[in-house]
Formats: C-alpha cells, sequence, structure tokens
C-alpha cells in the first residue's frame, strides 16, 4: 500500500497544534514531528540539528550560527523548543502504536551553515567535519532514544535532511568574504559522513532527504539508508534511471510528488508520477511501496493551504495504491 507523508517544517509557532494537526492528518501514513521555523532562530531544520549535537556548542551572530567553546543562550533556546516539541509529542502521542518520523539536519548541511570561531564555514576544516558527523550521530541516536521513551509503541524513522549536500560536493559554498568558493569535499567524505549517521540508527528505518534539482541520488543510495525523498518534478531522465535502480534494490522512494504551494490536484500528480515510473520500466505493482510526500516542507505555506496539501498528498498515496493493485 502506498504511504503518505510529510517533509518536516509546519506553519506558525504552537507546537500543540501543530503535532496534533500533522498526527490527525497523517495518521493512516507515517506523522512527523514537525519544526515550526516561524518560532525563530533554533526552531528550523538548522536550529533542531544544532540542538542534537552532543558536546558542541553554539551560539548565534548575525550571519548565522557558530561554534563556540560552551553553551549559552542561544544554543539553550534550540534545546528548549526541542524539549517542548517533545513534550507535545509524548501528549499526543499517548497510546500510540505504528511509524513516527523524526527530521534532522546533516551533517554537510550543518557544516555548511554552522562557522568556526574563526569565521570560516566548518565544512572547510576536516576535524570539523569528523567532529560534527560524530557529534551528530550521538545526538540523534539520543533523540531517538528519548522518542521511543516517550512513546514507547513508536516504531521511529529518521529523516536526514541534506539540502545543503550538492553546494558541498561541488565546491559552490562561498568563503566568508564572498570572494571565492570553498574547496569542494570528497565524493567518499561525504557517503562516509552520512554513513556515520546511518550506522547510527542501526535498526531504524531511516530516509536521506535532498530537495535540490541536482540530488545525487547514486551517493544517497550509498550511504546505507533504507529510503530517498526528493521533489520528483526536479528529478531529470538520468536521475530517474538511478532512483529505478535504488528501488529495484530495495530503497524505498519517498516521492515528494505535491507542491507546497497546493496548485496540484492529486490527478495530475498520480499521472505524472506514473509516466515516470513507466519511462523507467519499474512495474505498477511496486507503486505500492512508495511513501507520498509534498515536494519540501510547508512552513511558508498559510495553516489552510498545508492542511489541503496533506490531504492531497492522501489522496494521491491512496490513488497510486489503487494503480498498483491493478
Amino acid at each position: 500500500m502506498t504511504i503518505a507523508s510529510a517533509v518536516g517544517s509546519w506553519p506558525g509557532a504552537r507546537p500543540r497544534e501543530a503535532v496534533v494537526a500533522v498526527r490527525d492528518l497523517l495518521g493512516d501514513g507515517i506523522p512527523h514531528l514537525p519544526e515550526l521555523p516561524a518560532r525563530g532562530p533554533g526552531a528550523d531544520v538548522v536550529g533542531r540539528g544544532v540542538a542534537m549535537l552532543a558536546d558542541l556548542h553554539v551560539e548565534t551572530q548575525p550571519y548565522g550560527w557558530r561554534f563556540t567553546d560552551r553553551a549559552g543562550r542561544d544554543e539553550g533556546r534550540a534545546r528548549g523548543f526541542l524539549r517542548e516539541d517533545l513534550d507535545e509529542l509524548a501528549e499526543a502521542y499517548d497510546g500510540w502504536s505504528g511509524p513516527l518520523k523524526v527530521q534532522v539536519a546533516g551533517p554537510w548541511t550543518l557544516g555548511a551553515s554552522i562557522e568556526l570561531p574563526r569565521g570560516e564555514r566548518a565544512v572547510s576544516d576536516p576535524g570539523a567535519r569528523r567532529d560534527i558527523a560524530g557529534a551528530l550521530a550521538e545526538g540523534v541516536r539520543q533523540h531517538v532514544a528519548e522518542v521511543e521513551r516517550l512513546v514507547p509503541g513508536a516504531s521511529v524513522v529518521v529523516q536526514v535532511d541534506e539540502p545543503g549536500l550538492p553546494a558541498v560536493l561541488d565546491g559552490r559554498l562561498p568563503t566568508q568574504s564572498g570572494y571565492g568558493r570553498l574547496r569542494a569535499v570528497d565524493r567518499g567524505e561525504v557517503r562516509d559522513g552520512l554513513r556515520t549517521i546511518i550506522d547510527a540508527l542501526q535498526g531504524h528505518s531511516t530516509v536521506v532527504h535532498c530537495c535540490s534539482d541536482d540530488v545525487p541520488v547514486t551517493l544517497l543510495r550509498e550511504t546505507g539508508a533504507t529510503g530517498i525523498c526528493l521533489d520528483t518534478s526536479l528529478v531529470d531522465d538520468r536521475r530517474w534511471e538511478q532512483l529505478a535502480e535504488a528501488v529495484e534494490s530495495g530503497v524505498t522512494l519517498w516521492a515528494g510528488a505535491l507542491p507546497t504551494s497546493g496548485e496540484s490536484d492529486w490527478r495530475t500528480a498520480r499521472d505524472r508520477l506514473v509516466d515516470a515510473w513507466h519511462r523507467v520500466g519499474l512495474p505498477d505493482g511496486a507503486l505500492g511501496d512508495l511513501v507520498i510526500t509534498p515536494a519540501c516542507g510547508l512552513a511558508g505555506a498559510p495553516p489552510s493551504s498545508a492542511v489541503s496539501v496533506l490531504r492531497t498528498t492522501r489522496d494521491l498515496a491512496a490513488a497510486l495504491t489503487d494503480v498498483a493493485a491493478g
């Protein structure tokens, strides 16, 4: 059966309302712990990742996050947001049994988003890259254990968000001065950094998400994640072939098949996805293994539109289930 889920972010600044809304809309699929960037620094995907870094400390500057020697108010605010979210999760999912997804920024997006004390992006320093991957792996492991303690019946799915990964791979990140570009990180090191996170989560389903138009599908498959999540409207023919190979090898495709604007109906999305599926020679029956999501997070949508998008996501999943059944 094709399953409905979502990427992660949600409009508004009230965690109780967000957690309950996502639970009610996706209760028959894979609901998730939403991120609420409207609350301010520390509440978006990078802020949540910062809150999970074990034994590393950060602070905010006018230009963003920076590593520091000791915990301060900014880091405390990020951890406070996460604690508040988990409290609401425990209440909303009391007695829950089934899949439940959490999201975290991956090591390469964090490395591209946090600066070293001397001012350059952390991803520019090999030692910092290793430290981030190790600290994040331990922090995510602890986070999952806490979710399982609060919701004992949950089968926790972990989504690793890597919107910044293609720029790291291609050497497209600007230096602090803005006059140059940071050197590209070796593909093998990028893969192994992600594997560090995936390996820390053995026994759990893991999905790597990248909504870029140049998502490195083969590399994501090589991380050992059980799923790949991307915006299918941005996938070209070459990447569809790579996705077909991944699906045939047992990787689950989390297909971001609906625009976050809500300007598409499930019939149009179904036809577009089925056509691409047929072009790469995948059987209709395999559509039943898909997870369907919006193309990206919904934080920028009005609340009513976000609700509408998730309802359409459910409709699309049901329609694809019918196609898979023949």
